[in-house]
């Protein structure tokens, strides 16, 4: 191979421009790399904006290298703001939770010990105290406890990859949009060579991430690949308020998750009502209920009002866990699958992007490589 071959930028496909392929092709980009981003919709417009975009590794305890992963990537978001700016897109401020039944409360009071042993900060409060200090319009009573965990935040997803796309684009690169991958075309030793696409155009390429979320495992059989994925839809819920929002930060109330998503918007959801979606309840009567749980929690919503609804289906592997790497037996053919993806993906990008680009396989991904699922 040639000097000038071998010093060509390698050009990479990222097939999906939701926060986690965003964090992908913007690292890929900062090393030096040209990169096509394709999103069959808009970027950031996906399961990344209907989401609770929560950054937090309190809920992440089942594992620890999973945890693990999770505070690395809440370290990155706040390295992240430090090198883009956080003005639209990042919200620090914590996490409060707390619970109106005995059996829930002594579980959570237990998660927050064990996290408290591994390091991570967590206080616990009192209804009154959290309302004097924190909240006021919260309705919560008085000696009930409840967690604030101070380095949790919420980030706007939809405005993050925005700037990460666009650092990109300004950098050389390309966007796709409204455009499905077709086929991902492979050589005679079976690595890949291009991408066909829904306009009718192939574009040659070195490499392809996968960071397609719930289409991911489309995207994979085009490379012959079995990817499998959980079906687990999720309903989120914006409201209106008819005044300033009147809450601060994200937090679970009592059956509901809400958080703030403008200076006069606010995101609700909650995974008992999702339990509901395929009871065949229309999303509308869903949105209601969600609604109606925020006004209990937070009685000055009583004037807001239903804004937009969707259901999303999340990007879960099947074991739960992130699909993160290389495929061996299909050179040149990477995934960036992940729930969780708004903690997750500056961090997933930063790894991802270095091994793709400088060789080598970061140990703090080793539970999540894709060979672990059987072809």
């Amino acid at each position: 191979m040639g000097t000038g071959s071998a010093e060509r930028p390698r050009r990479v496909a990222v097939i999906g421009v939701g926060i986690v392929g965003a964090c992908v092709g913007w690292n890929l980009s900062r090393r030096g790399a040209e990169v096509v981003f394709i999103d069959a919709g808009r970027p950031g417009e996906g399961v990344t904006d209907w989401s609770f975009s929560w950054v937090n590794a309190s809920n992440k305890t089942v594992r620890r290298s999973y945890f693990d992963l999770n505070v690395a990537g809440m370290a990155a978001h706040r390295e992240l703001a430090g090198i883009i700016g956080p003005d639209s897109w990042w919200y620090p401020g914590g996490h409060l939770r707390w619970a109106d039944d005995p059996a829930v409360e002594a579980k959570f009071l237990k998660t927050a010990e064990l996290l408290g042993s591994w390091g991570y900060r967590v206080e616990v409060s009192t209804g009154a105290e959290v309302r004097r200090r924190l909240e006021p319009a919260l309705a919560l009573p008085d000696e009930v406890p409840v967690l604030l965990y101070p380095d949790e935040a919420w980030v706007h997803g939809r405005h993050l990859v925005g700037r990460l796309v666009g650092q990109v684009v300004a950098a050389g690169g390309e966007l796709r949009s409204d455009t499905e991958v077709r086929d991902i075309g492979t050589g005679a030793d079976g690595s890949v060579r291009n991408v066909a696409l829904s306009d009718g155009s192939r574009l040659d390429v070195d490499l392809v991430v996968n960071a397609a979320g719930p289409g991911a495992s489309q995207i994979a059989g085009l490379v012959a690949r079995h990817l499998p994925m959980r079906r687990e839809p999720g309903i989120v819920t914006r409201i209106d308020c008819a005044r300033a929002v009147p809450i601060h930060r994200a937090m679970h109330a009592p059956h509901i998750e809400i958080r703030p998503d403008s200076d006069t918007s606010m995101v609700l959801h909650s995974r008992e009502i999702d339990a509901l979606i395929d009871t065949g309840e229309e999303p509308a009567e869903l949105a209601r209920l969600l609604h109606e749980l925020a006004r209990r929690a937070v009685p000055e919503l009583a004037d807001s009002r239903i804004a937009q609804t969707r259901v999303a289906f999340r990007p879960i592997p099947a074991d739960g866990f992130p699909s993160v790497g290389a495929v061996p037996s299909v050179p040149g053919y990477y995934e960036a699958v992940s729930h969780s993806g708004i903690t997750l993906g500056p961090v997933l990008g930063r790894l991802l992007a270095a091994e793709i680009l400088g060789g080598g396989r970061a140990e703090s991904l080793a539970d999540f490589r894709p060979e672990r699922f059987p072809q």
